[in-house]
């Protein structure tokens, strides 16, 4: 079952009803769009928005644009699962998505002198909210969850006073907000992943021995894994990244070994988990290979990180908790197989754009595809669940 709580609607829309109905699907259509976009840009067919350069754009609208409505419909539907209090529904959430839309349209605008005000409201508002619900509900544990998201709205100032030129380097913001996406599905993929096939190898496979409980093995990971990250942030050329981050890739893989995710193969929901959370730990491991060797591409981390961690490990939750909490079965359909074969797919060509050569654009464009069908194949199969009652 999912992590995220069920409830009924009220008299609400069923669009309105939950969190993660608009901010899912709003999320899938901008990835889905936002990426040819990018290319367009990228191969000079189109100009770039007046408020970010092309390639800050990209990456901003990618983690604070569809990372940022991914949390949002994430935790605006568990949290009330944490702290037994109402979840926003209604007129609240709606202002909510407007407010997210606007910043999407702020920062694509050809002139805007307000774009950073415009685009920052949204997660301003969005702290301010997950932070009153944890804070009335006394739910100290999740306190993690607005230190994060406190992050995600300080690297979206950092963006954009880098290219207002206040700083030095914009991409110090896109840096750290990656990093907090990253730390994110290390500690909720950390709870979901293991909860999750333990459930399905005690219903389908009880022979086979429960994924490990949380222990030093665990803790030894996310130590490593905040720090590498942290480093990677303020020194991406450090000499001391490399061996960090080797052994936090290596650390996390050993974590993910360890919940048995091999036995679940004949179930996409629950191994695309497993894959997604793979991803992290080799974002990591790539992440030392330019120290110790210069001529390695960086963005060949950057993107396993984005395109493979996040990409998968956001789409691998969002499938799930729509047909959970749409009264679905929790089991892949063909359609659903195909999206995550997509993404796949787009997380290794962009892996391999670097070494193209002179196919560079075509690889990119492959990638591009894949992950825009991915995407676009989400929102056609689930939009009709994320906007019709349960």
């Amino acid at each position: 079952m999912s992590a995220i709580p069920r409830y009924r609607a009220g008299h609400e829309p069923a669009l309105l009803s939950a969190g993660f109905r608009p901010f899912f699907l709003f999320a899938a259509l901008w990835a889905a769009i936002a990426v040819p976009l990018w290319l367009t840009m990228f191969a000079g067919a189109a100009p770039s928005p007046a408020a970010l350069p092309a390639s800050v754009w990209h990456g901003h609208e990618m983690v604070f644009g569809y990372g940022g409505a991914v949390v949002a419909g994430f935790l605006l539907t568990a949290v009330p699962n944490w702290t037994g209090r109402m979840p926003l529904q209604g007129g609240p959430l709606a202002a909510l998505v407007l407010l997210w839309l606007v910043g999407r349209l702020a920062c694509l605008a050809p002139s805007n002198p307000f774009a950073a005000l415009a685009d920052l409201a949204f997660p301003l508002a969005f702290l301010l909210v997950i932070a009153r619900e944890v804070l009335a509900g006394r739910n100290w544990r999740n306190l993690p969850v607005v230190v994060a998201l406190s992050l995600l709205l300080l690297a979206n100032v950092l963006v954009h006073a880098g290219a207002s030129g206040w700083l030095a380097d914009a991409a110090l913001g896109n840096r750290l907000g990656i990093a907090t996406l990253a730390m994110l599905i290390s500690l909720i993929g950390g709870r979901i992943v293991p909860s999750f096939t333990r459930n399905w190898l005690a219903r389908m496979r009880p022979a086979v021995a429960p994924p490990a409980s949380f222990g030093t093995m665990d803790r030894a990971a996310l130590l490593l894994t905040g720090f590498a990250l942290l480093i990677w942030v303020a020194a991406p050329t450090a000499r001391l990244l490399a061996p960090v981050a080797i052994l936090a890739g290596l650390a996390q893989w050993v974590r993910l070994w360890r919940w048995h995710g091999a036995a679940a193969w004949r179930e996409p929901l629950l191994i695309v988990l497993h894959l997604g959370y793979g991803w992290l730990g080799a974002g990591l491991l790539l992440l030392g290979l330019p120290v110790f060797f210069p001529a390695f591409p960086a963005s060949v981390a950057l993107h396993a990180l984005t395109v493979g961690a996040i990409g998968t490990m956001t789409l691998a939750v969002m499938t799930r908790a729509t047909l959970g909490h749409t009264g679905r079965k929790l089991t892949a359909g063909s359609g659903t197989v195909v999206i995550f074969a997509l993404i796949t797919l787009a997380a290794l060509a962009r892996l391999a754009a670097p070494f193209a050569g002179g196919h560079v654009l075509p690889v990119l464009v492959l990638a591009g595809t894949a992950w825009s069908g991915a995407f676009s194949l989400f929102a056609l199969l689930y939009g009709r669940l994320l906007t019709t009652p349960r």
